[in-house]
């Protein structure tokens, strides 16, 4: 007798939720496996980067640190003595000492291109030279090797692309995470699961996913200042965020220094950020009248960590700008004519717009120069927590593999393609332009995106196009 096989039918599937939670979890996934490699290699640079001050007093003590006594000279004597050193070239800039930090003054010299500047540094005390260096926008060799490491992994410009890749993504994969956590604990949410693990969960990828997603909480708002800041002086995001800032008249303001008819005008270059250096080829000026414009500049209320910029001519006036990175930002700055120490410009910190100060701002911050040691300790917080929740994640992707026996893998897989099927229409005709807008905006992010949705919808379309695979049908018993 021959049974017959009766074919059960598959229950009914759930009706699909139209919603965004499966576009950002398959956007998490993919984000956080492409992009961490960058992010993480972003965080240890950065983490490295954020202890410079002190790495660069330890290995220049000689050249940078002084022993404080009695009054300083007069910054004509420490400029003369760093001429007998230096005798080639002109004067770019005069960095003062304060306390303990020796005098700067930078010269051209044959060779150097303008950001270079050949540094003799001069204890403000005895007026005695305590050494010399080339330093790169007044920052010493160790500084600003630490700073192409965090910035183009000392490649060179091609190295740029990595630091820009991982800041415009960054904020895309710590907004993403903060949603899903935040839809996980729907309908029991709370503070203290939102921000603390889940210790009570099983061992696995759900106690890992606990500590990932609660600490990327706690670092979620710094994470998104440094993304915000690092793009800031990216090669093409930054670019644009220059021009966004020009139009909307937020450039930050430096003085004239045309002795006939003063006028304020806005600063150029790179946020105009770096301390300055007179003209290429900028003509000799008499050294003694620096001693005027710092008496100038003393009486005007100018003073703390300065920079002393020298005319370029006859026709120009000297500048003399704080440079002080501590809050409240010291960023006063003067013109002088050398010749009467008569003030021709004046532009404070406190008439400045306030997209300027709020960018001056973010840069020292991002820097960890803004709050002293108290701004490089949060930095380094927040990149040892960067660096574990993507140690962490990983190890989630690790944990979903399939372990059974016949479905073993290596590592968890993606979830399912075909997410964006799932967003309510208004979404998508909201969302196409605005991702587009951003995806111009920051070209490393739109572009990466643009060849992720490419591949994605490529390899779908080749795994619809594979043959089923036939399955053997079972036995009938007899």
């Amino acid at each position: 007798m021959t049974a017959t096989v009766q074919a059960t039918s598959a229950p009914p599937a759930p009706p699909s939720r139209r919603g965004f939670g499966p576009l950002l979890l398959r956007l998490h996934f993919y984000a956080g496996l492409v992009v961490a490699p960058f992010i993480l290699v972003a965080a240890l640079t950065g983490l490295a980067y954020a202890f410079t001050p002190q790495i660069e007093r330890a290995v220049y003590a000689d050249e940078l640190v002084v022993t404080p006594g009695g009054a300083p000279r007069a910054l004509s004597e420490q400029i003369a003595a760093a001429r007998v050193t230096h005798p080639e070239g002109t004067v770019a800039a005069v960095r003062p000492g304060t306390g303990d930090t020796a005098t700067q003054v930078d010269f051209t010299a044959a060779g150097l291109d303008e950001e270079h500047k050949h540094t003799v540094y001069v204890n403000q005390y005895t007026a005695t030279v305590t050494g010399q260096l080339t330093t790169w926008w007044a920052a010493t060799p160790v500084r600003t090797w630490f700073d192409d490491l965090h910035t183009n992994l000392n490649l060179g410009p091609i190295g740029l692309y990595y630091s820009e890749f991982a800041a415009s993504w960054l904020w895309v994969v710590v907004l993403g995470g903060v949603v899903l956590w935040w839809r996980r604990q729907r309908g029991r949410r709370s503070a203290r699961k939102l921000l603390a693990p889940d210790l009570a969960a099983r061992k696995g990828v759900r106690r890992t996913r606990s500590f990932h997603a609660s600490l990327g909480l706690w670092l979620s708002v710094g994470l998104l200042f440094l993304s915000a800041t690092g793009l800031t002086w990216s090669e093409y995001a930054g670019a644009n965020f220059g021009q966004l800032v020009d139009g909307l008249h937020g450039s930050r303001p430096a003085v004239s220094t045309a002795l006939a008819a003063p006028a304020v005008a806005p600063a150029t270059g790179e946020h105009a950020e770096h301390g300055g250096g007179a003209p290429a080829g900028a003509a000799t000026v008499d050294p003694a009248a620096i001693d005027r414009v710092m008496r100038t500049a003393t009486e005007n209320g100018i003073g703390g960590r300065l920079t002393v910029t020298p005319p370029a001519d006859a026709g120009t006036a000297w500048t003399v700008t704080e440079e002080d990175a501590r809050w409240p930002v010291g960023r006063d700055s003067i013109a002088v004519d050398g010749t009467t120490g008569a003030i021709s410009d004046r532009i404070d910190f406190a008439g400045w717009p306030v997209m300027a100060k709020l960018t001056q701002w973010g840069i020292y911050a991002h820097m960890g120069d803004l709050f002293g040691p108290a701004n490089q300790i949060v930095l380094a917080a927040l990149a040892l927590g960067l660096i574990t929740v993507i140690v962490w994640g990983y190890r989630m992707w690790w944990q979903r593999r399939p372990t059974r026996s016949g479905r073993r893998a290596p590592v968890g897989s993606a979830p399912a393609r075909g997410a964006w099927q799932q967003l309510p229409a208004w979404a998508i005709v909201v969302g196409v332009p605005v991702v587009f807008a951003i995806g111009w905006f920051l070209p490393l992010f739109g572009l990466p995106l643009a060849v992720f949705l490419l591949v994605d919808v490529l390899v779908g379309a080749l795994r619809k196009r594979k043959p089923p695979v036939p399955v053997s049908p079972a036995p009938a018993g007899s």
